[in-house]
């Protein structure tokens, strides 16, 4: 269903049970925090049972159907236990205390009801619960929220994954206590009245992504000027022919993404991401392209090996993706594997931005609006005012993984590839 999906919530069955489909029949929707789905069928057959109903989230893994296949597809699929007896099983072998998980989910709600929780001032990371964190996107702070039964009241595996199947209940939770000491208030803020906009599920998500990003990175935000004369006045003069000559419309996003994707080549530290005490460099230069949908919701669309497209293949992938993004046909497959993001601030007449990193990703550039500035020109004969066509960039790095110097010399070198722009260049 696409990178960092934890769950889905079933939007409608389309084969009811002891129905009959064929091979490639849509069985479900399903909707996830990027993009909704449909699941077709893997062959001919039979819908035995639904074991979950329109509107419920599932979690990655869990089954939500069994099907009576052809002979030649049945000899394929692994054996599926009926969920009843599998649930009856779990609860025979549950330890002793331990509620079933129909029960949890009631003591989560019991337990969500508390305001408070004691901070775990032994709070010892393992690379496993580091993992399982990563995973559900549980911040630092949250975990510190979670009572450790290991040795000397360290976070155990089992701790985490019994918080996260309670729901977990601290995850908006005021601490009562800080490690330092100080008390965190219970303010009673005045919100106002007014029309009520319940969040849909891709809010709700893009909101619990952008708060863990904040919290597992330390963001740092480096500015830096480029003059685009040169590549605006190129594109104001080309972009009729290059849409007669290729079918295919010519907008500064592809010129982004080429003289980005030229940066990362010369600093490739910039494309990696962080796992545990070891940094990944990517070896693919894969762009995500920050694209507002007609809901108001953000979605990352990704060009794959940017650095290996031309022009007119990367004025092709960023069309077809906006396309797709604006008609809700985006599948799965087209937001996985972002390797480094741009977010085009400028398309909304910001001047700048400090854009959010999109993780696991190691820094995100946001793009401000192109506008026209007098400048100061120094030229070999005396100093010259001309009007030009400035923008800012703004770079988001993570600290842990991207020093001042790197992230500097990497912002720089977009400009330059923006300001050296071939006017004499084809296409």
């Amino acid at each position: 269903m696409g990178e960092s999906i934890t769950e889905g919530t079933i939007l409608n069955w389309l084969v009811q049970e002891g129905e009959s489909f064929d091979e490639g029949d849509i069985l479900v929707e399903v909707a996830t925090d990027k993009v909704d789905n449909e699941v077709p069928a893997p062959s001919a057959g039979t819908m035995i049972t639904h074991t979950v109903s329109a509107k419920d989230v599932v979690p990655i893994g869990d089954t939500i159907a069994i099907l009576a296949l052809s002979d030649v597809a049945s000899a394929k699929m692994p054996k599926i236990e009926n969920s009843s007896n599998k649930n009856r099983k779990d609860e025979d072998s549950l330890p002793p205390g331990e509620m079933p998980k129909g029960q949890r989910g009631l003591a989560a709600q019991a337990k969500s009801s508390s305001k408070s929780f004691k901070v775990n001032e032994n709070l010892f990371i393992s690379p496993l619960v580091d993992a399982v964190a990563r995973q559900h996107h549980i911040s630092y702070e949250e975990l510190a929220r979670i009572s450790g039964t290991g040795t000397a009241g360290r976070l155990r595996k089992s701790d985490v994954t019994n918080y996260i199947k309670e729901g977990r209940p601290f995850q908006f939770a005021q601490a009562v206590v800080a490690p330092s000491g100080f008390q965190v208030p219970d303010l009673k803020f005045d919100k106002g009245t007014g029309k009520i906009v319940e969040m849909d599920r891709m809010r709700e998500m893009i909101a619990d992504h952008m708060v863990y990003s904040k919290h597992t990175s330390p963001h740092v935000t480096a500015y830096v000027e480029a003059d685009l004369t040169n590549m605006v006045n190129w594109r104001n003069a080309n972009k009729l022919l290059f849409l007669e000559k290729h079918k295919e419309r010519l907008t500064f996003t592809p010129l982004f993404i080429e003289a980005v994707a030229n940066a990362i080549k010369d600093f490739p530290m910039i494309n990696s991401s962080l796992d545990g005490k070891n940094i990944i460099v990517k070896e693919d230069i894969n762009i995500g392209m920050a694209t507002a949908l007609p809901s108001g919701n953000l979605i990352v669309p990704v060009v794959r090996n940017a650095d290996q497209k031309d022009l007119k293949g990367l004025a092709a992938a960023t069309n077809e993706l906006v396309g797709k993004s604006r008609s809700g046909n985006l599948k799965g497959d087209d937001m996985k594997g972002s390797t480094f993001t741009i977010s085009n601030v400028g398309t909304f007449g910001s001047l700048m931005g400090t854009p959010i990193i999109n993780q696991p990703e190691a820094a995100i550039l946001a793009t401000g609006i192109i506008k026209k500035r007098a400048e100061v020109i120094e030229k070999p004969d005396g100093d010259t005012i001309e009007i030009r066509s400035m923008m800012y960039l703004s770079l988001s790095f993570d600290h842990r993984i991207v020093d001042g110097y790197l992230a500097g010399s990497f912002l720089k070198r977009i400009a330059d590839n923006m300001e050296n722009f071939d006017v004499k260049r084809t296409f």
